[in-house]
């Protein structure tokens, strides 16, 4: 029986705690809304504020955007001649030293002459010998003519006399024409630069024999000032290039190493006649002055060609953005919210974008943070006037205290 009578007690106590906690939970709630609002401040909690979206920004000034094309390219020597031997003979002597620079003319090496001036000397002896029987033939001409006005001579005899001058005139012309080969050859024995340039390693040293069979030559020389730069364009740029070609007579073009720094400046020599059909490119051909001599054979260079000069507004090119709408760009308003602006970009050269239309001189644009922005978006600025405000403005504000 004590048992049954515990049971009614428990459940009485378990109801008087829930209806204790509903009395609890109710009294609350009411007094939470009975409770007066505070007095409204100047301006809304600093937790309350829209947040500001800090961003990098640059104004729209007046400028010039450089239209180029831009390729590979490749120095090549302006012209380059393998320096070989005319003539047979033992190299007795060199008169230049590996990588010289020499000009044309320049005696480079001497080959044995002696051979070549005894051939001189035996077909100068041979022309005297037919000079003197050429002269004793014509005197003899000479009194056969008299002869023959006296018929004291038969007419045939006279015109065999006629025909041997004849014949030793032509032999005095071959004699003639074998000393001017002898001396030719003696000549040869004298190696000399048939260009301005720069020498490279030579091949034989003295005492070799050395002839015009002789594959490797003497030594190679190239013509380095001025220098020729050859890098090919895409099929799509001929016609722009045709076109300035066309309007300036000569375009200028700098070349850069691989760190993309200046090495030489100097303008476009010619363009080929035809387009490669394998890579869809056309070869051009720059001339370089190179009188620092930076340029070398066979070095790889970037290229670019200057077409033209426009002027206009320009932005930075990361300021412009891509959507649905096309080109825009995010406008920092008085109020430093961002607004976005359609844009008509018409060319983009050296992180520079030079805009046809949708923006004005002085309009300030954003140029970083632009993928945390939305249309109406608070930002603070933090570089340049930008960045004072800001500072000011956070050193104003209250510091918030994070739980």
């Amino acid at each position: 029986m004590a048992e049954k009578t515990g049971q009614p007690i428990a459940k009485k106590r378990s109801w008087l705690l829930i209806v204790i906690f509903i009395l609890v939970v109710g009294g609350t709630w009411f007094w939470w809304a009975k409770k007066p609002a505070a007095p409204s401040a100047g301006r809304p909690p600093m937790g309350m504020r829209a947040p500001q979206t800090p961003v990098r920004v640059a104004e729209a000034i007046q400028g010039i955007v450089e239209e180029r094309l831009h390729a590979v390219g490749t120095v090549q020597a302006f012209n380059t001649v393998t320096v070989r031997s005319r003539v047979e003979g033992e190299l007795q002597t060199l008169f230049f030293k590996d990588g010289q620079f020499v000009q044309a003319g320049t005696v480079l090496a001497q080959i044995d002459p002696r051979p070549y001036q005894a051939k001189l000397d035996q077909a100068q002896g041979q022309l005297r010998q037919v000079q003197s029987q050429l002269q004793l033939a014509q005197s003899d001409l000479q009194r056969f003519l008299q002869l023959e006005k006296q018929q004291s001579i038969a007419k045939q005899q006279v015109d065999n006399q006629r025909a041997l001058v004849e014949q030793l005139k032509g032999s005095v012309t071959t004699a003639q024409a074998a000393v001017e080969d002898a001396k030719l050859q003696l000549e040869y024995t004298k190696i000399t630069s048939p260009i301005d340039g720069r020498l490279g390693l030579r091949n034989l040293d003295e005492g070799n024999l050395i002839s015009a069979a002789n594959t490797d030559g003497l030594v190679v020389i190239t013509q380095t000032q001025p220098i020729a730069v050859s890098f090919s364009l895409p099929e799509k740029d001929l016609s722009r290039l045709f076109e300035h070609l066309q309007l300036e007579q000569s375009l200028p073009v700098q070349v850069s190493d691989r760190q993309n720094k200046l090495i030489s400046t100097g303008s476009i020599l010619a363009v080929d006649n035809q387009i490669n059909l394998n890579t869809g490119t056309v070869r051009v051909k720059a001339s370089m002055p190179n009188l620092d001599n930076r340029l070398f054979p066979n070095q790889f260079v970037s290229v670019n060609v200057l077409l033209t000069k426009h002027q206009g507004i320009v932005i930075p090119a990361a300021a412009v953005q891509t959507g649905s709408i096309g080109d825009f760009v995010y406008v920092v308003g008085a109020d430093q919210k961002v607004s976005i602006r359609p844009v008509k970009v018409q060319l983009t050269a050296d992180e520079q974008s030079l805009i046809a239309d949708g923006l004005a001189l002085g309009e300030q644009v954003v140029v970083e943070g632009t993928d945390r922005l939305r249309e109406g978006s608070q930002v603070n600025p933090i570089n340049g006037k930008g960045q004072a405000q800001g500072d000011a403005a956070r050193a104003a504000a209250p510091t918030l205290v994070q739980p």
